[in-house]
């Protein structure tokens, strides 16, 4: 299943992806391994030798857990090669979810130095990766680049024989949030007689239907793809995806349920379903979870860049604001951390894919904690006789959303620079146009406002962080007004032989029917 590098020299740098390591795992017909066992082995052991570094120990303790893949056995055999020839104690806790193995560093009967999780989230069956932790939070980019620079060199520990230990933790963080709904309601079992279903998407989240929803009281028949299953043959595990989320609207219609809940693969994401099959995910979810802190005192929301007016106009009348930050969870987050950190009141920070981080649970990225805080609010709207849904009536949403991937020409030299060339362009001719207008306070590539008749709305222009892409977002509160939108962009982007403007066409003729 795997291969090895035949280079001469080792180059990792193209398994970065954000914060995390990711790369294929399975050989399929359309692709080849990138995550290989040699890389597997060779990065682990840079990071235990960043890690000793950072701690000043010769010696760790390394927490290890796995979604369900297909490929997590052989990269845990492999991982388990890197930690116990680097003369460290790994602790094996099994299938697991990324926010479970940070959560155990902050358990004092653990003692561990550092934790990885093999999983790649959302991404298809044969993508895998690792993601470490240390007890101050996810690694950021750049300690990525260090343990990469590392890895390329062979760097590592000097060989020793180190010790393994098969030690879960799940059910003790699944006591952790079954206390937590329990404090925040003040009851033992908030949610008695309460139909809530789970759509596990076949991931690790089964567990919330039968050691967290029950515990509380609720009951969890019509819940569906609890079985854990590498191949994901109901739908992808993944919040944003409509298939997935109206896969558990229909099953919340069909059981009569109060409420439905989705994870993806390993919960760090989240998104609901109310009992009228009312879908609360992206913009939606943002404003409930806004709307659940905001009803307590005035914050500061950070979100990321494609959110749109209608949420902010529905933050503000609560008295919040709302930042409007860079896409990527890890550059919400630093964004909420910076300004709680200089005084500013920020206890959310939450994108439209699902990942929600509060500064009540050390700025993690928890779905099955965002899931928690909604089910207190849930109960509270149960109390009244109320649907949680309603605590968003006035959000306005717009008439459609879409978002559309330029690639670059991969002959380019640097995509990035051309990247940014292009948007300062952009921001020049929407200074100059009379149909459009810059967004003001926008923190990433250039967001252009269209006046009615015009589209009506608005589009971002962004450069993706890693690849040779540049995504356009629109969103519209005219039928028809991203067509009208992306026509405007196209006459201007054409002229750049650097971009391949087809999908754009593409996308400017498909809306015609």
């Amino acid at each position: 299943m795997y291969n090895k590098f035949t280079m001469e020299e080792k180059s990792y740098k193209s398994l970065k992806s954000g914060s995390d390591i990711r790369g294929i795992a399975v050989q399929t017909e359309d692709s080849e391994v990138t995550l290989t066992i040699e890389a597997i082995i060779d990065i682990t052991k840079a990071y235990l030798k960043w890690l000793s570094a950072k701690t000043g120990k010769k010696v760790l303790n390394i927490a290890v857990g796995n979604d369900v893949r297909i490929s997590c056995e052989a990269i845990y055999s492999a991982v388990q090669k890197a930690v116990v020839e680097s003369g460290c104690n790994l602790f094996y806790c099994g299938v697991s979810t990324t926010p479970s193995m940070f959560m155990l560093l902050k358990d004092g009967e653990w003692k561990c130095d550092g934790s990885i999780m093999i999983t790649a989230s959302h991404l298809p069956f044969d993508r895998n990766g690792l993601k470490f932790f240390t007890p101050d939070g996810g690694l950021s980019g750049s300690d990525i680049d260090k343990i990469i620079d590392l890895a390329e060199k062979g760097e590592a520990l000097p060989k020793q024989l180190g010790s393994v230990v098969e030690q879960s933790y799940m059910d003790a963080y699944c006591r952790k949030l079954v206390s937590l709904v329990r404090t925040g309601t003040g009851k033992s079992a908030p949610l008695f007689g309460k139909r809530i279903i789970v759509d596990a998407g076949n991931g690790v989240g089964g567990f919330f239907a039968r050691k967290v929803l029950q515990q509380l009281g609720a009951i969890t028949d019509g819940s569906i793809n609890l079985e854990p299953d590498g191949n994901f043959p109901a739908h992808a595990p993944n919040p944003e995806d409509p298939a997935a989320i109206a896969a558990l609207s229909e099953a919340v219609l069909a059981s009569h349920a109060e409420l439905g809940i989705i994870f993806d693969t390993d919960v760090d994401r989240a998104a609901i379903v109310d009992s009228d099959g009312t879908q609360i995910n992206r913009d939606s979810l943002v404003a409930l979870t806004a709307a659940t802190i905001l009803s307590q005192k005035p914050a500061t929301i950070v979100t990321d860049s494609v959110t749109t007016d209608g949420l902010t106009e529905f933050i503000e009348d609560l008295g919040g604001k709302h930042i409007r930050y860079k896409r990527g969870y890890r550059n919400v987050i630093d964004e909420a951390k910076r300004r709680n950190a200089r005084g500013e009141y920020c206890p959310l920070a939450i994108e439209t894919s699902g990942h929600a981080a509060f500064a009540d649970n050390y700025y993690l990225d928890d779905g099955a904690y965002l899931v928690c805080k909604l089910l207190i609010a849930y109960a509270e709207q149960a109390q009244k006789k109320e649907k949680l849904s309603d605590l968003i009536a006035d959000l306005k949403l717009p008439w459609e959303e879409d978002e559309v991937r330029v690639r670059f020409n991969v002959h380019s030299e640097d995509f990035k620079r051309e990247g940014d060339r292009i948007i300062a362009e952009l921001k020049y001719f929407a200074e100059n146009d009379a149909r459009w207008t810059l967004a003001p306070n926008n923190y990433e590539g250039v967001r252009i406002n269209f006046k009615k008749g015009e589209g009506g709305g608005w589009a971002l222009v962004r450069m993706s962080v890693h690849d040779p892409v540049m995504p356009i977002n629109f969103a519209s509160t005219e039928k028809g007004g991203n067509k009208k939108m992306a026509k405007s962009l196209y006459y201007v982007l054409e002229k750049y032989p650097y971009l391949f403007t087809g999908t754009l066409k593409k996308f400017i003729e498909e809306k015609k029917s």
